[in-house]
């Protein structure tokens, strides 16, 4: 059992892990830490977490795990924060969803990877954000994706491990590059599809008789879009490189259709529509 678990960010993501860690008792007391107090007042009055403090240097002195779950655009000042703490021994850990700016966020600030610090980013969310939107059960049965570097004490990264799996998630291990490209493809690509749809269709003149005929395939695929603008735009900045280059190859594949559709290829669209769906039903299949 951790003793003092410091949770900076009590949002959606850290205050699923608050809620969980009290559900299933793996720590004596959980500190929440963040900029608004009024969130944290709330999340204690909620009562996901025992008590809080606005100071990260205050909050972590005796710290045996901190979980860092602000958007990465705010990491470098936590890390910077952190580094200031003299004799800080505890295990620090991350959910961000851009792994590569973490790791170059908390190497600048501590001049080099501390040893306790494991890198990691929960595959799991909602399009809700706050506190108040919380649940322990958020993690179960998803992946928690760790990113150890050489750097990586061996111990640190069992104790991180072991606690994704009792918050019921699935651990899997990989390097930080590969992790930012398969989260581009998967995550980062759809989030964007979805704003710019919606933004799209928001710009056209007839768009409330657009939004107001539109059916459960658009509000499917645009749940998204309600996410945290500012967290988005944060990811979308961090793993630019990744992120431009899957536009791109998803931009080769919509002008292929566009080019099909103009030709009325019916074979080819039905052929490009039905590796999809078989594609997708296998996922759904192994998701379920």
């Amino acid at each position: 059992m951790w003793q003092r678990v410091v949770i900076i960010g009590v949002g959606l993501i850290g205050g699923s892990i608050a809620r969980a860690i009290k559900k299933n008792a793996l720590s004596r007391v959980v500190i929440g830490c963040g900029r608004d107090k009024e969130q944290l007042q709330l999340a204690q009055d909620l009562g996901v977490i025992d008590a809080f403090d606005q100071e990260i240097a205050h909050a972590v002195r005796a710290a045996d795990l901190v979980i860092i779950a602000v958007p990465v655009g705010v990491m470098p000042a936590v890390f910077s924060a952190l580094a200031t703490v003299k004799d800080l021994h505890a295990v620090i850990t991350d959910v961000g969803s851009v792994k590569g700016s973490v790791l170059a966020a908390a190497q600048a600030a501590f001049g080099a990877l501390p040893p306790r610090f494991v890198a990691g980013h929960p595959i799991a969310g909602t399009e809700k954000s706050g506190v108040e939107a919380s649940f322990a059960d958020l993690f179960v049965n998803r992946c928690a994706i760790l990113t150890p570097t050489a750097q990586t004490d061996p111990q640190a990264l069992m104790a991180v491990a072991k606690l994704w799996r009792d918050l019921g998630a699935e651990v899997v291990e990989m390097e930080a590059t590969h992790h930012d490209e398969v989260l581009a493809a998967t995550s980062h690509l759809p989030h964007v599809l979805a704003y710019t749809l919606v933004d799209t269709l928001a710009k056209m003149d007839e768009r409330r008789e657009i939004f107001r005929f539109a059916a459960g395939g658009f509000r499917d695929f645009t749940r998204i879009a309600s996410s945290d603008p500012t967290m988005w735009r944060d990811i979308c900045i961090a793993n630019r490189e990744a992120i431009i280059a899957m536009i791109e190859r998803y931009q080769e594949e919509l002008e292929t259709l566009k080019n099909n559709i103009a030709r009325s290829a019916q074979a080819d669209i039905e052929q490009q529509f039905t590796r999809a769906k078989q594609a997708r039903d296998r996922f759904m299949k192994n998701f379920i």
